[in-house]
Parts: C-alpha cells; structure tokens; sequence
C-alpha cells in the first residue's frame, strides 16, 4: 500500500504546484481547447460577469473592442470562436489595452488568440481589441471563463455573436473613421493590401527583400506614384508599433522630411514630421496629407497617402521633385501613439533618387556600406588568413622543413604571408567606422573597446617578429612564449569582438544564425587544431618505440614523416575548404543586410 499512497502524493504535489505556479500568472495555455481550469470542482451556471463589444459587423482585418466586467474576478480566460462551431479552435488575435492586468497567449497555431489574467489581484473590469483574421468564419462569438475564486468559476460565458456583413463590395472603404488623427481628411480602411504591380514601370519602389510581395509578412515596401501635381505613397510592412520613412539629403538622421503610420490601439494615425538629430520626430499640428487609408491584418501594416509635389506653407516639407536618400524605419510605439526609437538600423537606399522621375524598382541595406565593408574584411583576416596561417607554423614545419621559397622555409613563408596579410585587412578595416562615425561611437558598449586591443595586439605581434632571436639564442624561447601569447589573446579577443559587433544595429546579422555559425566555426577550429595534435603525438610516439637499430630508425623515421605529410596535406586542403565555407556564409549574410 506504500506505493499507491506515494503516486497520490506526487499527483497532489503536481496539482497544487500547478495551481500555485501556473494559475495566479495566467500561464493556462493547457485550458486552450476545453477553457476549463483545473482547479477541481464544477462551475457555476449562472454567470454573473458579461461580455460586450462596440460593434457588431466586422471585415478581415477589422479591430473590435471588447469588454468583460462584473463582479470582483482574480482570473480569466478569453476567446473567440466559430459561432456555429464553438468547439472549434480559437480565431483572430487581440491587443491589449493595460499589460498590467492582461497578457497574450497562443492556442494552437494562431498567435495571440487568447487573452488571460497576469496577477491574482481582484479586478471589476478589462478591456482588450480582437483582430479578425483573413480567413475568419462569417459569425464569431466571444467566451470567456472567468475565476471568481479557486473554487467559484464560470466555463465558456457566451457573449456577443459578431458577424460579417452579407454582401459588400470589394471597393468599398470597411471602416470609416472621425476620431482625432494627426490629419484633417477623412481616413478609411485598405479593403485589400498593397501589391507590386507597376513597379519600375509605373511608379518607383523600395523593396526589402528585393522583389519581395507586400503581402507577404517579410516585405518591406514603399512606393511613390506621381499623378499630376501629386505623389500617391504606399508604405508596408510587418509591425506592431509604427512604419516610417524620410527623405535625406545624407545618409545620417537630422534635418529630413519624415512620414510616420503609427499603430495606436489598432488605430493608425498617419502623419507627417520633422527629424532633428537623433531626437524624436516633431509631429506636424497640421498636415496636408489626402486620401489617406490603412491596414492592419495579421501583423502586416500598411498605409498610404497623397502628397503634393510642392507645400511651400508648410515648413520642413520638401519638393518631391528633387533626389534624396530614403530612409525605411519599423518599431515600436507606446500609449499615446509614442514611438520608440527603432530596434534596428533602417533601410536606407544606395544613392540619391528622384522620385517623381524614372520609375524604379530598387532596394537599399540596413548597413552603412562602409560597415559592412568593416566587417567583411574582418571575416576574412580572422576567419580565414589568420587561423590557416597559425596551423601552417604549428604543424607543418617538419612536412615543409625541406621545402622553399625565396630563399626561406616554405611553413614560414606562407605563415608570414598570411599574418601580414592579417595586419593589412585588419589595419583598413579598424579605420573605416571611424570615418563612418566621424570619431569615436559610445553607444557600441564593448565592441570598440576590444577592437582596439585586437588592433594592438596585432600590430605588435610583426613587429616582435621582426626582433626574433636566431633559432639557438638563449632568449628564443621566451620569444616564442610571448608571440604564442599575443597571438593566441588576439585571436580570442577577435571573436568575441565579432560576436558582439554581429549584432549591433549598424550590422545586425541573422540573429540567432550568426551566434550559431560563429560557434560553427569556433567548433571546427578547434576540433581540426585537436586532431593535428593528436596525430602529431601518435607520430612522436610511433617513432620512440622503434627497436634500436639504425637502418630500421631511418627506415621508420622515413615512413612516418611521409605519412605524416599525407595526412597533414589532406587535413589542411579540408581546413582550408571548411574556413572559405564559413567565410562565403558570413559574407553572403553582410551582402543581404
């Protein structure tokens, strides 16, 4: 009977720590199906907590805010669902209004589709905004579970059935809207997303990917159409918070003509303003933006606008008949339609265009291209160069010690070439974020601070070479112990330099590829430097054991180091293959940028 008696206190041990440690956060993910908490008992039948919404038509893409309120409740648990099939799985996806007392949670494969309580603190009233997604059924009905206390709750209260309306067509606008926006015209909603139709022959496009859809989540897109004395814009992208972009006379933020379409409670306001510096854009009071529309469905926001070509009334607008850079910006936005600065470096186009002149299709680069260049060249010197070079001097010098070149060892020529070519890309390559920058960066935490002492380190391993003692001087060992020691330090010190500069916002690779390949590459350094020393060893100890006869010795002495130059040759041609695949990975990922 000990055993039973011991499965019932772990089944009572698990319960309790799932309602102590799950419930109170709102973490009820495993309620997604049956919206029951497992908290034991039956639920009440009489619901004394109701549910409403301000509307009762919705279109694909359409927000609709609802409310759940009552008596004091510590948890809830909410969704929507088919009307007609309420047993089936959760549809749409919501915002919240107040995190503090509300959280999202996924059910099954659609983000966001169910909202819960954060805290066990008693609340009378929440308030949340429901998505309605592309493909949603024609009638939705919102349920709720709510949890008055551990024991006294309610499963699946019914609220209001939101449907879609019977006949609509395609032009016409879904939402039209009279609430306070930072323009003066009416707003209506996008009834369909942008596409690329006519780009590069109609009107001029940035797209990031090139060739990318705009309806596809990944697409960054903008487009200018002249008609007349007017510019049409379209502006896409995937955010929760706000798409911008500005027009520039350089490749720096400050003194540009900026538009914004900012997410405010599934909202958008669309707006133009003025850059100064790196502060905030000062909102325009007034604006003469036309004809602007908006989208949100699915994370993917969108709008667009008419401008004029030329509003000589209204200062810190440029005329679009003139060339600039282009600058693409996402992030996100906080109460009150606040933008926050964006979490990366924005797309910003190549040269300077017109648009209101030749229709383009082009792209731009999150990196300045002296970055990138930055950090190509620093790929190649400490991925490549560098790291065949410290193999060549550790292990080939018995293979290649007969073996020359001008005058001088092989092993040591090679070596040299591929150090001084090191010192070479790693010296260009230190200087150019300094042009970049105009000086010294402080918002690039540790990573210029460790590039310096790479920088040291390898500017003075030449140069201790250049004062080596002869091979049987008293003080070439303690020559080879502090250039073994510099090397190795710097080489360390490159990759975790690189390791932090791979994600900062002037050069963000892939996140998390770039941490993983970089590891790759550190794992297949290592590995091939462990198998030479093995091999080397065995070597070594092949030899010592080798009766004492002298024509057998040199007969073995003979058959070792040829194996030994086979295997060593072999190893290196595979090193070499490995390091330039490592090396075309990163670059292809800095070209993309």
């Amino acid at each position: 009977m000990e055993l039973p008696g011991l499965a019932f206190a772990v089944w009572m041990f698990t319960c309790l720590c799932a309602y102590v440690d799950g419930y109170p956060s709102g973490k009820v993910r495993e309620a997604c199906t049956s919206m029951i908490p497992c908290h034991g008992g039956s639920p009440q039948l009489t619901p004394e907590h109701t549910i409403t919404v301000n509307g009762t038509e919705f279109k694909p893409g359409d927000s609709i805010e609802v409310h759940l309120s009552g008596p004091d409740f510590e948890g809830f648990f909410m969704q929507a669902r088919d009307a007609e099939q309420l047993d089936s799985p959760a549809v749409g996806s919501f915002i919240l209004a107040d995190r503090r007392v509300s959280q999202l949670l996924t059910c099954g494969r659609t983000k966001n589709s169910a909202v819960s309580h954060t805290n066990k603190a008693k609340k009378k009233h929440l308030k949340v905004y429901w998505i309605a997604p592309r493909d949603a059924p024609k009638h939705v009905q919102f349920l709720a579970t709510v949890v008055k206390k551990y024991r006294t709750f309610w499963v699946k209260i019914p609220g209001p059935v939101v449907s879609q309306p019977s006949a609509l067509s395609p032009t016409t606008p879904l939402h039209t809207t009279s609430e306070a926006m930072s323009t003066s015209h009416p707003v209506s909603y996008l009834s369909k997303p942008f596409n690329a139709s006519g780009c590069g022959s109609t009107k001029f496009c940035i797209r990031s990917p090139s060739n990318c859809d705009p309806e596809s989540a990944s697409c960054f897109f903008l487009s200018f159409q002249q008609e007349k004395s007017s510019v049409f814009i379209e502006m896409s992208g995937t955010s929760e918070g706000y798409l911008a972009f500005a027009l520039s006379h350089d490749q720096w933020m400050g003194g540009d003509d900026a538009y914004l379409c900012v997410n405010e409670d599934h909202h958008v306001h669309v707006s133009s303003a003025s850059l100064k510096g790196r502060s905030p854009p000062a909102l325009d009071s007034e604006n003469a933006l036309e004809d602007v529309s908006w989208r949100l469905v699915d994370g993917v926001l969108q709008c667009s606008f008419r401008r004029s070509i030329h509003l000589p009334a209204y200062t810190g607008r440029f005329d679009l008949n003139a060339s600039y850079y282009i600058f693409l910006a996402d992030g996100e936005a906080g109460e009150g339609g606040l933008i926050h600065k964006h979490s990366r470096q924005p797309l910003v186009t190549n040269g300077m265009y017109d648009v209101t002149g030749l229709p383009r299709d082009i792209g731009g680069s999150h990196s300045p291209q002296l970055i990138k260049v930055h950090g190509a060249l620093m790929c190649v010197a400490w991925v490549t160069t560098v790291s065949i070079g410290v193999i060549v001097a550790r292990f080939f010098k018995p293979v290649w010690s007969h073996s020359f070149l001008f005058g001088k060892e092989l092993w040591f020529q090679v070596h040299r070439m591929l150090m001084l070519s090191t010192v070479m890309l790693t010296s260009i390559s230190f200087v150019l974020p300094f042009i970049y920058r105009g000086g010294w960066s402080h918002q690039a935490g540790l990573h210029p601070y460790l590039g310096c002492i790479v920088m040291a380190l390898t500017v003075i391993q030449p140069l201790m070479a250049g004062f080596r003692p002869s091979r049987h001087a008293p003080r070439r060992q303690l020559f080879n112990w502090f250039h073994w020691t510099a090397g190795t330090t710097a080489r360390i010190l490159a990759v975790v330099t690189m390791f932090l500069g791979m994600d900062l916002p002037a050069l963000d690779l892939p996140n998390p590829w770039d941490t993983y390949t970089m590891i790759g590459f550190v794992a297949w350094h290592v590995s091939i430097d462990v198998l030479l020393e093995i091999h080397s060893y065995r070597l070594i100890r092949k030899v010592e054991v080798i009766e004492d006869d002298r024509v057998q010795i040199l007969q073995s002495l003979t058959s070792a180091e040829a194996e030994g130059r086979l295997f060593k040759q072999i190893v290196l041609s595979i090193y070499v293959c490995g390091n330039t695949v490592f090396l075309i990975a990163f670059l292809a990922a800095i070209n993309q940028i």
